[in-house]
Formats: structure tokens, C-alpha cells, sequence
């Protein structure tokens, strides 16, 4: 009789340390922590690069330079023993950690995370990710969905509240969305 490998489960720090350790197939690969699994993601196709290049533009016009937007930063969310890396996330400067400093930021520092759907990931970024960013305090979810099953749309989630959102604005493509303060922009979504 041979006996079956028995793993324990990971603690959070332990997840951590190891999603910091990975050796990633090329520096465009992602890897996130997502409840307690951690999953590697190709490089985005061109399109989903666009729309986040286009949004990046819009909010470097419009916020100050007291904040910072990313592409690349890990956000954690231990409650949900996540930690994901959004398409574009817009964090007080003061929020981020030193070069030395290899904790990763808290979600609830975020003012804003984005996430563009791809056609492998777009419940992930439906359900998922939703979840958990209301559940970290994240103020504004924009879900930029090029694959929803009524066309494509964006969806603008605010004011979390007990790991939900209380609101949501949605507009299909091509028509602009009013992101509020602390940003108070406009959005135009017709060259996506």
C-alpha cells in the first residue's frame, strides 16, 4: 500500500513569501494569490493593453501627484487570502512601501482599482476580485468587461460596505462614466 502526499495548508505569510520567491516564465507573466491558490497569468493580448494604457493617460492628466498609478503593484487582501496585481490601481504615494520594504500594499490603501476582462479571467474579475475588493475598503472598483455576455460595458462599483458594493454605475462602450471624487473626471470610453 503506498500512502498519498498529504500537504498542510499555507498561512498567509507563507503564501506571501512565496509569491515573492516565484520565478516567473518572463517579467509579463502575473502572479497573483487567489484564495489561497496561487495562479500565473500570461501577458495580456494588445487590446486589454490599450484600454489600460487609456485609462493610465486619463487619470495621470487629472490626479495629483501626491498619488501614484500603477500596473504592476500587488495589492493584498489577507482577508480574503488574496493578492492581486490590478491592471491599473491608484494609491497615495505615502501608502507605498520603501524599495527595501518587501510587504506588499494593502488593497484598502487604494483609491481606485481597475481590472480589464480577458476571455480567461473575466469571472475571476466578475465575482472574485469584486468580492474582495469591497471586502478590503477599496473605494471605486472600474471593471472595464470587453467580453459581458450583453456587450461590452464598464462598471463602476462604489461605496463598499460590509464586502459589498452599495453602487453601481454601468455604461456600454463608447459612452463616457463620471468617476467620482476623490476624482471627479470623466471617462471616455469610445476608443475602447
Amino acid at each position: 500500500m503506498t500512502a498519498a502526499l498529504a500537504f498542510e495548508r499555507s498561512t498567509w505569510d507563507e503564501l506571501v513569501q512565496i509569491w515573492q520567491h516565484l520565478d516567473l516564465p518572463n517579467k509579463a507573466w502575473r502572479a497573483e494569490i487567489i484564495e489561497e491558490s496561487i495562479v500565473m497569468t500570461p501577458p495580456p493580448g494588445h487590446g486589454h493593453n490599450w484600454i489600460a494604457n487609456r485609462v493610465h493617460r486619463v487619470l495621470a492628466r487629472e490626479v495629483p501627484d501626491e498619488w501614484g498609478i500603477f500596473q504592476t503593484s500587488g495589492v493584498a487582501i489577507p482577508l480574503r487570502s488574496s493578492l492581486f496585481i490590478p491592471d491599473v490601481v491608484v494609491i497615495p504615494l505615502d501608502a507605498m512601501p520603501t524599495d527595501d520594504d518587501p510587504t506588499p500594499i494593502p488593497a484598502g490603501c487604494a483609491l481606485l482599482a481597475v481590472e480589464i476582462t480577458s476571455k480567461s479571467n473575466a469571472e475571476r474579475d466578475r465575482k472574485t476580485k469584486l468580492w474582495s475588493y469591497a471586502h478590503a475598503g477599496v473605494p471605486l472598483y472600474l471593471l472595464i468587461d470587453r467580453f459581458a455576455g450583453d456587450g461590452p460595458s464598464v462598471l463602476l462599483y462604489s461605496e463598499p460596505l460590509d464586502g459589498h458594493y452599495r453602487r453601481l454605475h454601468r455604461v456600454p462602450f463608447g459612452d463616457p462614466i463620471e468617476l467620482p471624487e476623490p476624482f471627479g473626471l470623466t471617462l471616455d470610453t469610445k476608443e475602447f
